[in-house]
């Protein structure tokens, strides 16, 4: 079914607006948002740089970049979409005069959304550049990218300068993850169906693994990724996310503040790692040279960028703790990685064995084993039952599985996960954005961690590209004898 425009006319300027970034993902979610009828007739999108750029030259790099995304099967739907396009040339910090540019292309009366495509550093100028040229009226919204912010001091920089401008209530983080149908769904799983309820505790979880792994290399992305890692680029945000998806209270509803309010206290509950629990609970890797895909690739080293310190981290894998009375005792794995042996991002909860089995030879085998939800590839929700294999004698047993693939089961193309969430910026919807208290919290977990790597020169394991990772990682799961997901269904 059709839906209606996610809001009124609203003029949407993209900072950065000709980066890699809104040309990857933004225009390519709006353009698919236009083309479900998602956007009002009078919403307008100003691209903003420094690259100087007609309106028309703008276009003309957009419609290349849509269909470099995906297939334009209705011209007149991009040609609609590009229309509404156009570029205005800021440098911040520069000549005021470029703000009055950017007036004069807004309609006055209309709903604003800034979205800030560019390093949290700029941050602070944009915003102040925008009230100084009387441009952040009442009621406009602002968009931040991650990361926020590279440690906890600098993000309570960086939402101090936007919130010197912006109020908390229109400032909205977004972290893609919590755009994907997936992760949406995990809610829904979790909270409108009453059987998972009685057993999401640790009287019946083992433990949680929570991987986002990836078969790409950092490519040209080395220098930025030298000054972050994959401990600041994926943990810090990403996987602390899904690990308060999977763990929160159910919230007295589905509000702006309910749901972000439960996931503040998961984080706040996490156990610190410090001091030799770093060492023990940790483990950093870094790619060399392997073959992805039948393809021999270059190691991190060698990737091009110029030169590198050497010691970043492209793999991080962690075993956390939530100390509340729900999860006492039960371990969450967290595990992130580039150029593993596949790309899939996915929550695996492992529940206990049965305390007891009437049937002979079955020891070790678990009831109801696991559930998996996938967020990439392959969307869907997959729980593994114990059954009898048909026939005569002593009965036989194995794990089968239970399928929800969205894509067999929806008669409906599955939205990207910017499409949902530009859509909730437009009709000023932050539930599913990360709250600055949410930032913070997360930071104030993860920087102990950086600082005894640091502290203690730890370098990173090599592991070949293509492989599953480090030997540390198998090491710090198979402690009390359990192994990651896929490695247990291939034995």
């Amino acid at each position: 079914m059709p839906q209606p425009p996610a809001s009124g006319p609203t003029d949407l300027v993209v900072f950065g607006g000709t980066g890699d970034l809104a040309m990857r993902k933004l225009l390519p979610s709006l353009h698919l948002l236009d083309r479900d009828g998602r956007l009002d007739p009078g919403t307008r999108i100003v691209a903003v740089s420094r690259d100087g750029l007609t309106d028309a030259d703008l276009r003309d790099k957009a419609a290349a970049a849509i269909r470099g995304h995906h297939e334009v099967t209705e011209p007149d739907d991009l040609r609609r979409f590009l229309d509404r396009l156009a570029h205005v040339t800021v440098d911040v910090g520069g000549d005021v005069r470029d703000w009055d540019d950017l007036a004069a292309a807004l309609t006055p009366g209309r709903d604003r959304v800034f979205h800030l495509a560019v390093p949290p550093m700029l941050s602070g100028a944009i915003c102040r550049g925008l009230r100084d040229a009387g441009l952040a009226v009442p009621g406009s919204r602002v968009v931040l990218e991650k990361p926020l912010g590279r440690d906890l001091a600098s993000a309570r920089e960086v939402n101090a300068e936007v919130a010197e401008v912006f109020p908390e209530a229109d400032t909205y983080r977004i972290d893609h993850y919590l755009g994907k149908e997936t992760v949406q769904n995990l809610l829904v799983l979790r909270f409108a169906n009453v059987f998972l309820e009685p057993l999401w505790n640790s009287r019946w979880i083992d433990h949680v693994q929570i991987t986002a792994a990836e078969s790409v290399g950092v490519g040209g992305r080395r220098g930025y990724y030298d000054a972050s890692g994959a401990m600041r680029d994926m943990v810090q945000n990403h996987l602390l996310q899904l690990l308060c998806l999977t763990a929160m209270e159910p919230p007295s509803s589905y509000d702006r503040d309910a749901v972000r309010d439960e996931k503040l206290k998961v984080l706040q509950a996490l156990t610190p790692l410090t001091g030799d629990r770093v060492h023990e609970e940790t483990v950093r890797g870094q790619y060399g040279p392997g073959n992805v895909g039948g393809e021999e690739v270059v190691g991190y080293l060698d990737e091009a960028g110029g030169p590198t310190t050497g010691d970043t981290e492209t793999f991080v894998a962690l075993r956390a703790e939530v100390a509340n009375w729900r999860w006492a005792g039960v371990p969450f794995y967290l595990r992130t990685g580039k150029r593993m042996e596949q790309a899939r991002s996915e929550i695996v909860v492992r529940f206990r064995e049965v305390p007891h089995t009437i049937f002979p030879g079955a020891d070790g085998i678990p009831g109801p084993g696991h559930l998996v939800i996938r967020l990439q590839p392959d969307e869907g929700i997959h729980l593994t039952m114990t059954a009898k294999e048909p026939g005569p004698g002593t009965p036989r047993l194995r794990p089968v599985p239970l399928k929800l693939s969205f894509a067999d089961t929806f008669d409906t193309r599955s939205p990207e996960a910017y499409e949902r969430l530009l859509a909730d910026v437009l009709a000023g919807d932050p539930t599913l954005f990360v709250r600055r208290d949410e930032v913070e919290a997360a930071w104030r977990w993860v920087d102990p961690v950086i600082a005894a790597w640091t502290e203690h020169h730890t370098s990173p394991e090599i592991y070949p590209a293509g492989s599953a990772g480090p030997a540390g990682a198998h090491r710090l799961i198979g402690r009390k004898g359990r192994t990651w997901y896929e490695q247990e269904q291939t034995r």
